[in-house]
């Protein structure tokens, strides 16, 4: 009977013990490489990317979110991308972004692969100004980073495709690039909108929180 109370008081330690160790990481080597990739080529981000401290802030929004279905207008040669796709790797999701200029584009994919997050992104050819408006959504993830003048445009095509509780983002806007006071002022008129700006960022990050009703 001792024996048999032993091996039963074992057996339910065990579950316990292996619950309490340490489990291995197993983003730590997409971690590596990611950081490797962002580390070689930190001085390169020219060509309409956003600076490495605004790509922070869009990853740690989306990871302390959770968000999963993500949207980028604007691709560039893929800095903000990664950033993007880093973090959804870890909460299962995914990101789409689009690109006007094939040149960028196809840099920008390749930077993708590079740094190990293609399978995160489906990265698009084309006009924002066409396939925004037609893409389905939902999304519960948006930055907005292509042509400021076109920026009160995107937000009236995507916001109701937005989730509540996600967020639509947007760069450069503390500048006075024509139509970005217009983008503005057009959030302020949405009702279950609630605006901050990233005062952190160099060149301005609007984070519009969108609410439940």
């Amino acid at each position: 009977m001792r024996h048999a109370a032993l091996l039963c008081l074992a057996t339910a330690v065990v579950p316990i013990l292996l619950a309490a160790s340490p489990q291995p990481d197993r983003f730590a080597e997409l971690d590596k490489q990611v950081r490797a990739f962002l580390e070689r080529n930190r001085r390169t981000w020219i060509d309409l990317n956003v600076p490495a401290a605004d790509g922070q802030v869009l990853h740690d929004l989306v990871l302390e979110h959770k968000y999963t279905r993500a949207l980028e207008i604007g691709t560039s040669t893929g800095h903000s991308g990664i950033w993007i796709a880093w973090a959804l790797a870890k909460t299962g999701g995914r990101l789409t972004t689009i690109e006007i200029d094939q040149r960028r584009h196809e840099t920008a994919l390749a930077n993708f692969k590079a740094a190990g997050l293609s399978q995160f992104i489906d990265a698009r050819l084309g006009d924002a100004h066409d396939i925004v408006p037609a893409l389905p959504g939902p999304y519960d993830f948006v930055f907005s980073d292509a042509d400021k003048s076109w920026y009160k445009n995107y937000l009236i095509a995507v916001w109701p495709k937005l989730a509540p509780g996600g967020a639509f983002t947007a760069h450069n806007v503390t500048g006075r690039t024509q139509g970005i006071g217009e983008f503005l002022d057009h959030l302020k008129t949405l009702p279950d909108a609630s605006t901050t700006m990233n005062r952190a960022s160099s060149e301005g990050i609007s984070i519009s929180f969108k609410r439940s009703r």
